[in-house]
């Protein structure tokens, strides 16, 4: 069985990207393994704090485990954006792959410190797990947002992502290049994409040599993607596209009969609509 790591090194040789879709459910569940199966390409499953406490630590990892040694094959899961490490601990004993230790808002210096404490501290539990920092700004919530962030001021530099991840000992950095999470209304309707730095991507993973992630990747433009990914972007995050995907396909199976009651009648018009969603992405970041 493929871990993780080996896994990244693969997708950066191939100048590919894994993609990286959160869930909540077991609608979402279902949906991004029927899409990453039919491409036959690795996939990472998401599930940050909020959706941990709704779907259970324990109950998901089982699920995500069980997928993949029935069907022997690369689907691995990944605690989003944990914020504490009491939480990072709970993910690592439960036998998640990775962990997004997000201490962000913190000063630099602080940031590095307790990231580099997170990092020891996990890999006691599971010396293979991978432990990803974050530096800059990219906005909080995927969700919609009524308007666009001025993000610039917290963009990540090459220097500052060189001095973190000498300092902390990470596997992965999540670096802010004009990303953000959430969309806009307009980009929920296809009017607007989000944007890249593409040149700032390339100097920091020459200043760096680790796996970046690219964090709400929902709503960027398709060619920035494929610029992003050839200048060493290796995780493409996507949540709030899914999300959408969720609730639109949810309510078409409302509609189609409006007096269904059964979930199993109602819930597969969900499961197609997010397969979709994840399909055009994992097509677009995987070069098919």
């Amino acid at each position: 069985m493929q871990i993780l790591r080996d896994v990244l090194k693969q997708a950066e040789e191939n100048r590919v990207a894994i993609g990286h879709f959160n869930v909540a459910d077991l609608v979402l569940l279902k949906a991004v393994f029927a899409a990453a199966q039919e491409l036959k390409v690795p996939v990472i499953i998401g599930v940050s704090e909020g959706e941990r406490e709704f779907v259970g630590v324990r109950q998901i990892a089982g699920l995500v485990r069980s997928l993949r040694e029935e069907f022997d094959f690369p689907i691995f899961l990944n605690a989003d954006h944990t914020h504490s490490l009491s939480k990072a601990i709970d993910a690592a004993k439960a036998g998640f792959d990775s962990i997004v230790f997000d201490l962000s808002a913190l000063p630099f210096d602080e940031n590095a410190r307790q990231t580099k404490e997170g990092v020891e501290t996990l890999k006691k539990i599971n010396p293979a797990i991978l432990i990803e920092g974050e530096i800059g700004d990219i906005g909080t919530g995927s969700e919609i947002h009524e308007k666009a962030l001025d993000l610039s001021k917290g963009l990540t530099s090459a220097s500052e992502a060189k001095r973190f991840v000498e300092a902390t000992g990470i596997d992965i950095l999540a670096p802010a290049v004009g990303n953000m999470h959430g969309m806009v209304k307009s980009m929920v309707e296809g009017e607007t994409r989000k944007h890249l730095d593409i040149d700032r991507i390339a100097q920091i993973k020459s200043a760096t040599r680790i796996p970046l992630t690219l964090h709400g990747g929902s709503g960027t433009d398709d060619e920035d993607l494929r610029r992003a990914i050839a200048a060493g972007i290796n995780i493409v995050h996507i949540n709030t596209e899914l999300r959408v995907a969720w609730r639109r396909g949810l309510e078409e199976g409302l509609a189609s009969n409006p007096t269904e009651v059964v979930p199993y009648k109602i819930l597969p018009f969900a499961v197609q609509s997010v397969r979709q969603a994840a399909l055009s992405r994992l097509k677009l970041i995987n070069k098919r």
